[in-house]
């Protein structure tokens, strides 16, 4: 019985090796893990990974030469195997740990070690570590005379004060002197030195004079840092990019917050049989911060026409329609703007097309990433038109201008230009006719019209009258006469009905009182849903487009200077000209800005006080 357990425990151990040789073959990897930076007096691990099995015996440890070793090697093996659709893997950890601690401060090397597999030898790299000299600690020493006893308050009582070095936060920008507009990063890092187990009452800035966004910290990990001499376990707890709106000295005021940390001390309850106990606290540590000010210097003056507020490194083309279109065909123009900057403020360049052209409204796509460095990627701009009369026209090239901060210069760019040819109307009959209230007539039938009626017979006719008929009598002359001013009346209503109906511009003209409201209410409701965003856009929606319909006004010559030129044609007051103005400006400084919620309500009533006044000018 004895014979057959050996025989089949041998059997598994025979399958079971077969099997893991078998499967087990990979990449083999043999590398070592320490800190890269350390306090004196402070014990650390280092480990030494293997894949693979190792040939017993091969491990060849490093000369720890300025360190101590006060424990290992601790040999720990670990095996998984797994079986996937029929598939096998196995892997196999082999790691060798020892702890140190340095003998002196300065930069030091751990050595290479050595392992063979399968009579192959395998090295790791030699791992740098900095040893820091933080100063003598005697919190915890045992004044000299006094017995343990008498000595364990005193060490409970130092043991449980944090020093105000033990943990720090600090506001950490990329740069404190920009333009306005060029972006700049703002890191809130906390620096600890004891177990920390939870955070109350957290509090960052508003940043006002900036627009903020939050970056993504998500794969971020714990890393050890040096600081005014001490090693600390640093960790970025919020990481901002910003964006200043206003030029001079703004103010990035501090973060705070209460960290608490876990404190373990020796208990003054002594058992005589498990020796001495442990307690453990929680103390809260409030931190704060310092206030950082940024200096944000006005860009400089002489910006080209074609400037919009860009400000970063861009570059941009175009793609341009069909060189031959059929008129009333619709086309579109594309340009993408792409670069690295303040690309969310990147606004759709001025498109110049010929004023038979009908130009529509923009259509935005964009795909940007926010990092330290600013917001990358692109934003795509599609022209839709349509061409009216045919011809040869020429469309000259559009520009973008933005600021360099790194060049301290404008720079502009082109993109684009064509020459566009407009048949005709592939929809036409094409047999000379012309169109005369939508109804086609050809040229010959223009010509009879006022010659086309033929009398019979020239002359008096010497008719006798027979008795006094209706025809001719007081009252049919009475009705002919109400019928013609009647049959008259009606014929201009309905003339002035079909050149209403035909003119475009009056159409919106009338109808821009009643879309400008149907926005303000759309405005509202995002008002009160807090919406900010959504909110200022369709502010600027509902005035920009009552401009546009009211007077008349292309959406590519919509421009504050064209609005200010109508209102004094039809005779209103500059002041509201400069209100108009005035309330734009808010909405665009306000779109991203996080202390525009509270002037939401303001500039609501001022946006549709300022439509009812225009309105009420106009009708006057």
């Amino acid at each position: 019985m004895r014979d057959f357990v050996l025989k089949t425990a041998f059997a598994v151990v025979f399958i079971t090796t077969a099997i893991f040789s078998a499967f087990g073959a990979g990449k083999i990897v043999f590398q070592a893990s320490c800190p890269l930076t350390v306090a004196m007096g402070e014990p650390f691990r280092v480990e030494f990974q293997l894949n693979a099995s190792p040939e017993d015996g091969s491990f060849q440890s490093p000369d720890f030469a300025g360190f101590d070793v006060i424990a290992g090697p601790a040999v720990s093996t670990g095996y998984s195997f797994s079986s996937i659709n029929g598939s096998m893997t196995r892997s196999v950890s082999y790691t060798v740990t020892y702890v140190l601690m340095p003998q002196k401060a300065g930069n030091a090397t751990i050595g290479a070690a050595s392992i063979k597999v399968d009579g192959t030898e395998y090295h790791t790299k030699a791992q740098p570590v900095e040893v820091v000299n933080e100063g003598q600690s005697t919190g915890g020493n045992t004044p000299q005379g006094a017995s343990e006893e008498q000595a364990r308050p005193q060490q409970q009582a130092n043991t449980t004060k944090i020093a105000p070095e033990d943990i720090l936060l600090r506001t950490i920008v990329s740069r404190t002197s920009v333009y306005k507009g060029e972006p700049l990063s703002v890191m809130f890092k906390l620096y600890v030195r004891v177990n920390v187990v939870g955070f109350e009452d957290v509090k960052f800035p508003s940043f006002n004079g900036f627009w903020a966004q939050e970056l993504d910290l998500t794969n971020q990990r714990v890393k050890r840092e040096t600081y005014n001499g001490k090693v600390y376990d640093t960790q970025i707890a919020r990481e901002f990019l910003l964006y200043p709106q206003q030029t001079g000295t703004l103010t990035i005021d501090p973060a705070s917050l209460t960290a608490i940390a876990q404190v373990v001390t020796q208990s003054r309850n002594y058992d005589p049989f498990f020796g001495p106990g442990h307690d453990v606290y929680n103390v809260p540590r409030k931190i704060q911060s310092q206030k950082v000010t940024i200096d944000v210097k006005p860009l400089l003056a002489g910006a080209p026409e074609s400037f919009n507020g860009a400000v970063g490194h861009f570059k941009m083309s175009a793609k341009e329609p069909a060189s031959e279109l059929a008129a009333n065909s619709a086309a579109t123009y594309m340009v993408k703007i792409s670069g690295v900057g303040n690309m969310t403020f990147v606004q759709a360049p001025k498109l110049e097309i010929p004023s038979s052209f009908e130009l529509y409204n923009v259509k935005t796509t964009e795909s940007i990433t926010s990092s330290a460095q600013g917001i990358s990627g692109y934003r795509q701009f599609e022209y839709p038109f349509i061409a009216r009369a045919e011809g040869n026209y020429d469309i000259a090239p559009i520009e973008f201008s933005y600021f360099d901060p790194d060049q301290h210069q404008y720079i502009t760019l082109k993109a684009g230009g064509t020459t566009l040819t407009i048949t005709p109307d592939a929809n036409s009959s094409g047999n000379g006719e012309v169109v005369v209230n939508r109804h086609g007539m050809s040229k010959e039938e223009v010509k009879l019209l006022g010659r086309d009626i033929r009398f019979i017979k020239l002359g008096h006719p010497n008719l006798t009258e027979n008795r006094r008929p209706f025809l001719c009598s007081n009252l049919y002359w009475a009705l002919l006469v109400g019928t013609g001013v009647a049959f008259t009346a009606v014929y201009l209503m309905l003339r002035k009905r079909i050149a209403e109906s035909q003119n475009t511009a009056l159409i919106r003209g009338k109808r821009a009182n009643k879309v400008a409201v149907q926005r303000f209410r759309t405005a509202k409701r995002y008002m009160e849903e807090q919406n900010l965003h959504a909110f200022y856009e369709e502010m600027l929606r509902a005035l920009w487009g009552y401009m546009s319909d009211k007077f008349n006004i292309p959406v590519s010559n919509l421009t504050k200077e064209n609005v200010r030129e109508e209102l004094h044609k039809r005779g209103i007051r500059e002041e509201e000209s400069q209100r108009f103005t005035a309330i734009i400006t808010l909405c665009d400084e306000a779109q991203y800005s996080p202390m525009a919620s509270a002037r939401m309500t303001d500039v609501y009533a001022e946006g549709v006080d300022f439509i009812s006044r225009i309105e009420s000018a106009i009708k006057r």
